[in-house]
């Protein structure tokens, strides 16, 4: 039996203007209504999760920061996975190397953040991790299509979805996990069943046990209805 959700937010739940598909969110409520958690996992920062998770109406367990932070409820501790100060060592080597070719990097959220580092991509993400393998730093630059991220080693949503499953109670193939980004790769994996929308890069595709029909939030709907029927027949 599939108990929970985990499900990225950007691309998956919004489109590429970042607009919340609204059949998305009556879909998370039919589910939060019946007992079924929902749990939001995103690059974004706790603040704006909270945010999302109250407006939405879950019971405001998220992961965030790509796997960097996750907490259990709007009470729950927040835990914090790595070292964010290898991020920042790594951040300022990316910005001193493409600020000698004339461009500048935009920090997003800093004060924000207890992981992971964020910035605009007005950079190649492929020259960026070209720099961080040559400099041999630790850490992995992931792209989200929306922004440029620097994670410390070993931190991911799969990581951060497996003990968040264990102080659930859950076992993680009682989870459908639904994403469409390079970052989702490894919760999809390591779900119970992982969902890539039909807009989901080739790779987060053949992470996937099922690609949708459907891209962005008419995805997410499409994949939830297929796995809770009983649900959504009443």
């Amino acid at each position: 039996m599939l108990r929970a959700v985990v499900t990225d937010v950007d691309g998956t739940l919004t489109d590429r203007r970042r607009r919340i598909n609204t059949a998305a969110i009556e879909a998370i409520r039919t589910l939060v209504d019946a007992g079924i958690t929902v749990v939001f996992a995103s690059g974004n920062t706790v603040c704006f999760m909270d945010s999302l998770s109250k407006m939405i109406g879950t019971d405001g367990t998220i992961i965030g920061e790509n796997g960097g932070v996750y907490r259990r409820g709007f009470s729950g501790p927040l835990h914090i996975a790595g070292d964010r100060k290898v991020c920042l060592e790594a951040f300022e080597v990316l910005r001193d190397y493409f600020s000698r070719k004339g461009v500048e990097l935009e920090l997003y959220s800093a004060q924000y953040r207890f992981a992971d580092v964020a910035f605009a991509r007005n950079v190649d993400p492929a020259e960026a991790q070209a720099v961080i393998q040559e400099q041999a730093l630790p850490v992995r630059v992931l792209y989200t299509g929306f922004a440029i991220h620097l994670q410390p080693p070993g931190v991911s949503k799969g990581a951060a979805m497996r003990e968040l499953a264990i102080e659930m109670g859950l076992s993680t193939s009682e989870i459908i996990a639904v994403g469409d980004s390079e970052n989702d790769i490894e919760m999809l994996a390591a779900a119970g069943v992982g969902v890539a929308v039909a807009n989901a890069n080739p790779a987060t595709r053949m992470a996937a046990d099922l690609v949708t029909t459907k891209p962005h939030g008419e995805g997410f709907v499409e994949a939830v209805k297929m796995y809770y029927s009983d649900l959504f027949s009443r």
